[in-house]
């Protein structure tokens, strides 16, 4: 994809973001959050999603916000980016004004704790849709533990999970040889399987 793609500003959906955007917060309690951009399939590339991460950088200070990191499926077009952020909005401002592309979703989370990489092994996303109301983030670090005692079995080295309690939804990060030892890991430890995986590269 073209870089200067990123310059034209895109419609941003509100679906799941109306309660955070409502939120005043102050600046000294920030929150964590997964910005979600739905490409058309082959219509991105990881060059393409760190040239506009610089840009992003460029100009978060203007905003307070804090982009630390991103992931790319380039097969589908979906980028994820993780933010610090008092509310949703200033998130939305800082790709508008760096770029122009803007996400559909945004989701408040919170993080696990987090794991360092091994080695060369793929990287994959995996997005668990369980219901709003239906999962809490002490629920979730139950279960991850679960995971971690039976990866090694599949090898699979679980990084991190965020967990969305307002709408339900839970995503891991994990390295695997594939995305059936991901999901043979799940469902071992806890049967709680995800509703898609997805191959990715990490930036920041």
């Amino acid at each position: 994809m073209a870089l200067a793609a990123f310059g034209q500003p895109q419609k941003f959906s509100p679906t799941r973001t109306k309660s955070v955007e409502s939120e005043t917060m102050a600046s000294s309690n920030k929150q964590l959050f997964i910005d979600e951009h739905d490409l058309a399939p082959g219509k991105v590339s990881f060059a393409d999603v760190m040239a506009a991460h610089q840009k992003d950088l460029a100009t978060e200070g203007k905003y307070g916000t804090q982009f630390i990191k991103f992931w790319v499926n380039e097969a589908q077009g979906k980028v994820y980016c993780l933010v610090s952020a008092s509310d949703s909005q200033s998130i939305v401002q800082t790709h508008a004004e760096a770029h122009g592309l803007l996400p559909t979703h945004i989701y408040p989370v919170t993080a696990g704790k987090e794991a360092a990489l091994q080695g060369k092994k793929n990287l994959f996303l995996d997005v668990h849709y369980l219901g709003a109301g239906n999962v809490t983030k002490e629920a979730v670090a139950g279960a991850h533990e679960k995971d971690l005692a039976v990866q090694h079995k599949y090898g699979v080295n679980l990084i991190n999970y965020w967990v969305d309690e307002r709408d339900g939804i839970v995503m891991c990060l994990a390295q695997a040889k594939d995305s059936t030892a991901l999901i043979s890991t799940h469902k071992e430890a806890h049967g709680l399987l995800p509703d898609h995986v997805e191959k990715v590269r990490q930036g920041q």
